[in-house]
């Protein structure tokens, strides 16, 4: 797939309200709640225009049962996807918009998104730089395959920036 990079778009968070709506009637109250996280998710940052939701469910093993529902509908079911205890659907084929990752309750991967999230809305300058860093690689790689792979080591360093900040005590 090629990459799409593109300046942060206040509609983002109205596309992400908007899949919200319809995966809650898909779903009912198996959703417990719904978070947009991923780079659509911070003011500011460039991102690929496919926002990242994150679905929490009692049960994993029930959200399977709604497979050939969310097919019908134009999800491609993606399945663990690599992360045990997840399940991926994506929708808009080659023109992705979104990306729903449905997670049981205290799931490890919940925390990890949330904290970096929340980091980078508080960090405008990590923001600048992952922007930066973000453009260099478009610039470098024409495909999704090679650009999300070039991007992990940076993002992990990051990541272990935004636990250190999530743990720092903060001033009340």
């Amino acid at each position: 797939m090629k990459i799409r990079l593109s300046d942060y778009n206040e509609d983002w968070a109205e596309m992400f309200h908007t899949e919200v709506n319809v995966l809650k009637e898909i779903f009912g109250a198996e959703i417990l709640r719904c978070e947009h996280f991923g780079s659509t998710s911070v003011p500011g940052m460039k991102a690929k225009p496919v926002i990242d939701m994150m679905c929490i469910v009692q049960d994993i093993d029930k959200v399977d049962s709604f497979n050939n529902l969310m097919a019908s509908l134009g999800y491609d079911i993606a399945g663990e996807w690599g992360i045990k205890g997840r399940r991926l659907f994506r929708k808009g084929g080659e023109n992705r918009t979104h990306h729903i990752h449905f997670y049981p309750l205290n799931h490890s991967e919940i925390n990890r998104h949330l904290i970096f999230r929340d980091y980078l809305k508080s960090h405008p300058e990590a923001v600048a730089k992952y922007s930066e860093f973000k453009k260099s690689l478009a610039r470098r790689f024409e495909n999704t395959s090679d650009y999300s792979p070039a991007k992990r080591d940076f993002v992990k360093e990051m990541e272990k920036q935004a636990l250190l900040w999530q743990e720092k005590p903060r001033k009340q």
